[in-house]
């Protein structure tokens, strides 16, 4: 029986991999800033009383640090996934996005270092193939306009595993990097734009079990955005910045 431990459990494609995990059986570790959504989660899934619930912020590395070791004095840790992250609009222009700018770095980089960080002294003991998951985006392969800081953000996320598997691998430690496509969740419906090949989380969820439990290096879902992010990869600047300087853009806080 698999001990998952993810954060940003609490909706959206987390609660969907905690349901997927829980229908596997396995016990899950869920970590999320809303206690109460929290707590109704786990109570819906099979073997409620197996699972943990911390209600914690993951850029308060203490209480990240402190729910890793509780969840690992339990058991230890086969999957870890980190999975909270934040989006919004911003615009290197206007003052107040700095904020923006940080708090998007700290919740999406620096959280998913701090998430991991605690578990990997215990994973280098452990049996069979323990693992890491870094969700990142197709957001991350090329920048978007006025995304600046979500998209930078997931580009790190994509450095920072590829790093890390290599760090990770002479002790037999998998780094797995999922970087998702649209998936249907809260934080997608505020996008004001068409989102092809939009995914219900709950496929999504699936889709990424198997990945996980294949031990892929990475793996674009669904796989139709993975041809896309491949093909505007390979566009010259040019081309590019011809085809989407005019974009349509993620709403900025606060913006009319």
């Amino acid at each position: 029986m698999n001990r998952v431990f993810i954060t940003g459990a609490s909706s959206g494609i987390g609660e969907a991999l905690a349901r997927e995990y829980a229908l596997q059986g396995a016990t899950l570790g869920l970590l999320a800033r809303r206690g109460d959504a929290l707590r109704q989660l786990a109570a819906s899934l099979p073997n409620a009383g197996l699972h943990k619930v911390y209600a914690v912020d993951v850029t308060d590395r203490a209480a990240l640090a402190a729910a890793a070791a509780d969840f690992i004095a339990g058991g230890g840790a086969d999957i870890v996934i980190a999975n909270a992250g934040v989006s919004q609009g911003t615009l290197t222009e206007q003052a107040e996005d700095l904020a923006a700018f940080d708090a998007i770095f700290a919740t999406n980089v620096s959280a998913t270092v701090a998430t991991f960080a605690p578990f990997i002294a215990a994973m280098k003991t452990r049996r069979g193939s323990p693992t890491l998951v870094g969700i990142g985006s197709v957001a991350g392969i090329r920048g978007l306009p006025g995304a600046g800081a979500y998209s930078a953000s997931k580009a790190a996320v994509l450095a920072y595993c590829e790093s890390l598997r290599l760090e990770m691998k002479p002790y037999g430690i998998r780094v797995v990097t999922i970087a998702p496509g649209y998936i249907d969740t809260p934080m997608t419906r505020h996008n004001p734009y068409p989102m092809p090949f939009l995914m219900p989380a709950a496929r999504f969820a699936e889709k990424a079990a198997i990945a996980i439990a294949a031990g892929v290096s990475y793996r674009v879902i669904p796989w139709q955005m993975g041809v896309v992010a491949k093909l505007l990869r390979a566009l010259p600047n040019a081309v590019y910045d011809l085809a989407f300087s005019r974009a349509p853009r993620k709403p900025r806080a606060g913006a009319p």
